[in-house]
C-alpha cells in the first residue's frame, strides 16, 4: 500500500509536507545549511543561486514554522541573526544530498530529453 493511502486525511498532510521540503528553494537551503552549518541571511543568500531576498525570507519562515530550522537573534548592534538546521531538519541531510546529487548526475540526460521532447512539438 502506498504511504499516502494510509493517512486518515487522504494524504493531505503528507502532500503539504512534501510540498514544503521538496520545493527547489527548501532543498537548496537545507542542503547548504547541512554542509555549512549556521549562516546569516546574507551569507545564505549568496550561496543559494538565483533566489530573491523575498523568496529566501519566505522559505526560511516556512522552514522555521515546520521545525526544520531555527533562527537565533544575537543581542548585538547591529543585530546578528543566524539560521541553522534543527535536529529534524538535519534528518533530511541524506535525502536532500542524494536528491541534489541525482540532479547533478543526470542533468545532461534531462537536458537532452527536454530538447528532444520540445523538438517533437
Amino acid at each position: 500500500m502506498h504511504p499516502c493511502a494510509a493517512w486518515p486525511d487522504n494524504g493531505r498532510s503528507i502532500r503539504e509536507t512534501l510540498d514544503r521540503v521538496g520545493d527547489k528553494w527548501s532543498v537548496l537551503v537545507i542542503g547548504i545549511l547541512a554542509v555549512s552549518g549556521p549562516l546569516r541571511f546574507t551569507d545564505l543568500a549568496q550561496r543559494v543561486p538565483g533566489i530573491s531576498q523575498r523568496m529566501l525570507t519566505r522559505t526560511l519562515r516556512h522552514l522555521e514554522r515546520d521545525g526544520l530550522l531555527s533562527r537565533t537573534v544575537y543581542a548585538e548592534f547591529p543585530p546578528r541573526i543566524e539560521y541553522r538546521l534543527t535536529t529534524l531538519g538535519d534528518s533530511l541531510r541524506v535525502v536532500v544530498t542524494a536528491l541534489a546529487q541525482w540532479a547533478t548526475d543526470h542533468d545532461s540526460e534531462i537536458d537532452i530529453a527536454r530538447k528532444a521532447f520540445d523538438a517533437s512539438y
